[in-house]
């Protein structure tokens, strides 16, 4: 039997008592945070989402969780003159895509699946067969002001040429190999030239969904956010004397992750029968193009206004360019880039002698870390 889509008076509370619950104080229909902006506060705010993602994701991975566990590795089983790390590209419905899902459980904050286009990685240790990190690059946010201004975009040119930029929705690093400095490895293997090429064998020849034209696919930059307010990763990322990212401002904090809370489900269902979805999107198929959108079309149904998509979280916004032209390529000014080369094998031979080894040499406190730790779901072992 089909779930009942909910009524406007039911939902209308139930978002209330959802947004309440995470911590939001409402008034006049407009949401604000009771606590400070600071990273402890901004991870409280995300633990009602995080726990729901863990629970409806236990369906599937929960029976295959000591599989997945196997390759996480406990700081004994590391050796950091040994570790050889290998970028493994990650396909559907493989061990390597569940355990893609499990890593991103034990985020602090909820990740999406991404939008459209989407190519997701996995850096393992040779070593031992663990794993090191990984990261995911999807379409990004159409409209995001410190971005389209670093670029210098007008509408025309952005509505051409953002098919040539990525977001990395995913980037970072697992213990015990995030407490050696591995999520720097992480961030310049997204800028790597074997990242590039995989996008464009995956690309090549496809035509857009939305305006039916093949486009060469060139990849051109690379953006992420902060998952806290300002990193302190990204800003220190260099490639010799190059800043890899660069800080370009901050995000609106706009967003949806505050509708996930057990809440979503009945939005989804009530969007279903009450909400139409944007019909200049229609070539993306009969729903609703993500999830912001589909929120955003039961907020206006419901009466709330557009203002409670706002969670108030503002994320660093960094740039990656991979050629020495890429603003000038990306406004149409040049239609050839010039790419800056960095192999997988160059970004690791960096990333060992400039922040493996001296790291290693320093603290000894990643040899603590157990596997178990990692557990989801099933019951830990007794030690």
């Amino acid at each position: 039997m089909p779930k009942l889509a909910p009524s406007e008076k039911h939902l209308r509370s139930a978002i209330r008592r959802s947004l309440r619950a995470q911590g939001f104080r409402i008034l006049d229909n407009r949401i604000s945070f009771r606590q400070r902006h600071d990273k402890r506060s901004i991870r409280k705010r995300h633990e009602h989402a995080v726990e729901k993602k863990i629970l409806l994701a236990g369906g599937t991975l929960a029976r295959n969780e000591p599989k997945l566990l196997a390759y996480i590795a406990s700081g004994n089983e590391v050796d950091p003159d040994r570790i050889k790390p290998r970028l493994h590209q990650v396909e559907p419905d493989t061990i390597e895509s569940r355990l893609f899902r499990y890593a991103c459980l034990h985020w602090s904050i909820p990740i999406s699946e991404g939008y459209g286009r989407r190519l997701r990685f996995l850096i393992f240790d040779e070593s031992n067969g663990k794993l090191i990190g990984l990261f995911a690059l999807g379409d990004p946010v159409y409209s995001i002001k410190a971005r389209d201004e670093w670029i210098g975009w007008d509408s025309t040119t952005k509505a051409e040429r953002l098919y040539h930029v990525m977001d990395a929705y995913v980037l970072g690093a697992v213990p015990p190999y995030s407490r050696l400095l591995a999520g720097k490895l992480v961030a310049l293997a997204t800028v790597c030239s074997e990242v590039r090429k995989v996008f464009a064998d995956r690309y090549a020849n496809r035509k857009t969904l939305i305006s039916g034209k093949k486009r060469e696919p060139h990849l051109a930059l690379v953006t992420t956010t902060s998952a806290l307010g300002r990193s302190s990763l990204y800003n220190r990322v260099k490639y010799e004397k190059r800043l890899v990212f660069q800080s370009v401002g901050f995000t609106g904090g706009w967003g949806e992750f505050h509708f996930s809370d057990g809440v979503y489900e009945d939005l989804s269902e009530f969007a279903k029968k009450h909400c139409v979805p944007s019909e200049k999107k229609q070539k993306w198929g009969n729903g609703f193009r993500n999830r912001r959108e589909l929120v955003q079309k039961v907020l206006f149904k419901l009466g709330f206004p557009k203002a409670m998509l706002n969670h108030g979280i503002q994320r660093e916004l960094f740039v990656a360019p991979l050629a020495v032209n890429t603003r000038e390529f990306l406004c149409g000014e040049n239609d050839r880039l010039r790419y800056r080369r960095l192999s997988f094998a160059k970004a690791v031979e960096f990333w060992r002698t400039r922040w493996l080894l001296p790291r290693a040499g320093r603290i000894d406190s990643f040899r603590n870390f157990d596997r178990e730790e990692w557990r989801l779901w099933q019951t830990r072992k007794r030690l």
